[in-house]
């Protein structure tokens, strides 16, 4: 049985949650603030995390940092009435694992923590990687243009790493979310943010693009 941590001030949410999450068979721990969802990670080792942005103390994203700072690899789904693309963006770059704007319905919660638990890890699956002069180490998470490192965030690395495992074969967007972020969440303008920084990054040195778009379709990692 997979405990999941639900943090959130509203405990009329955090109830609610609490009955859903165990009638699916969850064991369903609860903190109201951040301090207390740090601490409860410390003492039950939740299998995922159900994390609010907005609460009193430190916030959720300040919880999420001091996490992945830490090295906590826990699964994390971000709740949040923030719904611009940046915002989704920010949380996926300091570490969240998913995104989940407010209103939603329990159900979709519920399906979102599944297709986590489900989710294959990206990277860690093979040995270094190249193509054409891009290199990527998954052991080290180390990346480099011929003799150029650069660095990126985890949810880049993840996406680049997919990318460089299938060179010179398309790629669905659906298909890139699937394996990237566990499920189809039909957010093309995140893929779309994310595709943006690798290039920025990739073609620093002014190096030729490698990541092509196909329209209408996704992206394939090939040379010009």
């Amino acid at each position: 049985m997979a405990t999941v941590l639900v943090v959130d001030d509203d405990q009329k949410l955090l109830n609610m949650l609490r009955r859903t999450l165990t009638y699916e068979n969850f064991q369903v721990v609860t903190a109201a603030d951040g301090t207390a969802a740090l601490a409860q990670v410390q003492t039950c080792r939740p299998d995922i995390i159900v994390l609010d942005w907005l609460m009193p103390g430190p916030d959720g994203i300040s919880v999420l940092k001091q996490l992945r700072g830490a090295g906590d690899k826990t699964l994390i789904l971000m709740l949040t009435a923030r719904d611009a693309v940046e915002d989704r963006v920010q949380g996926l770059d300091v570490g969240a694992d998913d995104y989940l704007v407010k209103p939603f319905a329990p159900d979709e919660l519920v399906a979102r923590i599944h297709a986590l638990l489900r989710r294959p890890t990206v990277a860690g699956k093979d040995g270094p990687l190249t193509y054409a002069n891009l290199h990527l180490n998954p052991a080290t998470r180390e990346t480099r243009r011929g003799d150029r490192p650069f660095a990126l965030t985890s949810k880049e690395f993840d996406l680049l790493h997919y990318l460089m495992r299938y060179p010179r074969q398309v790629l669905r967007r659906e298909q890139i979310l699937q394996q990237v972020w566990g499920y189809d969440f039909g957010d093309d303008n995140v893929l779309e943010v994310y595709i943006g920084y690798l290039r920025k990054k990739t073609e620093a040195g002014g190096e030729p693009r490698l990541i092509q778009t196909l329209r209408s379709v996704g992206y394939v990692l090939r040379e010009e």
